[in-house]
């Protein structure tokens, strides 16, 4: 099981990795701030969800964790689209550290 979720989040990386329309931001975009909240509340959120249906605490983190970073890389995708604003790494990477935010945070609640 634990294969499959990697799979699930790096499908959508490796889809995109050559992406023709990429974005031409700044690391400290305007935006960046909300990628890395929306981030930490969707992987606190996946995991209490996942919690809430009777996974253990650590799994319940990894599912969280794994939800966020999936749609981290949705959105992205759906940026890259000709008419978006192209995909970002540097979104991305604000998506990634805002999981790793709520992973951690979730597991102090513990």
């Amino acid at each position: 099981m634990r294969r499959a979720w990697r799979i699930l989040v790096l499908l959508p990386l490796m889809g995109c990795s050559a992406c023709a329309h990429m974005a031409q931001d700044n690391w400290t975009g305007r935006d960046k701030a909300a990628h890395f909240v929306s981030s930490a509340a969707l992987a606190m959120a996946g995991s209490a969800v996942a919690e809430h249906q009777n996974a253990s605490p650590a799994r319940s983190r990894n599912i969280g964790f794994a939800f966020s970073i999936s749609l981290g890389a949705a959105k992205e995708g759906f940026d890259s689209r000709a008419t978006g604003s192209g995909w970002s790494w540097k979104d991305f990477a604000w998506d990634v550290a805002g999981a790793t935010a709520g992973y951690s945070l979730y597991s102090l609640s513990d």
